[in-house]
């Protein structure tokens, strides 16, 4: 890292990295071939680089998914950089971006955690709705469909609040106030914890009886503390 600045958060991508500094600066290294470094170029690097964001801004969230990333700013705007194929950059178009492009968030509306998965990206909103966009054949954009969208569309998340939300490949699962969970999209190997090994294509109630107080999603499982300080795992366990 530079001399003098240490890291706050840190996210990981299928072959980059990424750190928020304590400045609010975002730097990424490791795989570049889709710009998902975010440097204005395509080229691997093996030392941290400074990520563009506009000037005078800071970035508070990062997530990564297998080519792209995404950050929350300081003022509740959402960037991503990178792979774009599927739309999961949220910019309108299909093409891939060597430097933070803005996500078309709904009007007046801004992220409180984002959360990237395999080849799509998904936000909370400040009034507690869920967005996602990009690839959605497994359902994972969660508003009933199986098609990619290049902008944001609301996911059927209602009558809820979300507080934590996390992606896995093709699958998304959000934490509400209330302790339990919601999750829809890949389910082949049982990751969404609905019982069954079938995609949902809108969020199911995940409920165990037990509270929740974190939940994590890797590509094909999912994990969650519970209040007790116990944890619980379901999915692909090969």
């Amino acid at each position: 890292l530079p001399a003098g600045r240490t890291a706050t958060a840190l996210a990981l991508g299928y072959g980059h990295s990424c750190a928020i500094l304590d400045d609010g600066s975002a730097m990424c290294w490791g795989e570049n071939d889709n710009g998902q470094l975010g440097d204005g170029t395509n080229t691997n690097s093996n030392i941290p680089v400074a990520v563009g964001l506009p000037a005078g801004r800071t970035a508070t969230v990062l997530s990564l998914g297998y080519y792209h990333s995404c950050a929350i700013l300081d003022d509740g705007s959402t960037m991503c950089w990178g792979y774009n194929a599927n739309g999961q950059l949220g910019d309108g178009t299909t093409n891939n971006n060597y430097n933070p492009v803005a996500v078309n968030l709904p009007a007046g509306r801004t992220a409180t955690a984002i959360a990237v998965g395999g080849y799509h990206s998904c936000a909370i909103l400040d009034n507690d709705a869920v967005s996602c966009w990009g690839k959605g054949n497994y359902g994972q954009l969660g508003n009933g469909q199986t098609f990619d969208y290049a902008n944001p569309t609301y996911s059927n998340v209602v009558n809820v609040k979300p507080i934590m939300i996390t992606s896995g490949g093709d699958s998304n699962c959000v934490l509400l106030d209330n302790g339990t969970a919601m999750c829809w999209g890949d389910n082949n190997y049982g990751q969404l914890g609905d019982g069954t090994t079938t995609n949902q294509l809108s969020p199911v109630l995940i409920d165990f009886s037990f509270e929740f107080v974190s939940v994590e999603s890797g590509y094909y499982h999912s994990c969650a503390i519970l209040e007790d300080g116990s944890a619980m795992c379901w999915g692909d366990n090969g």
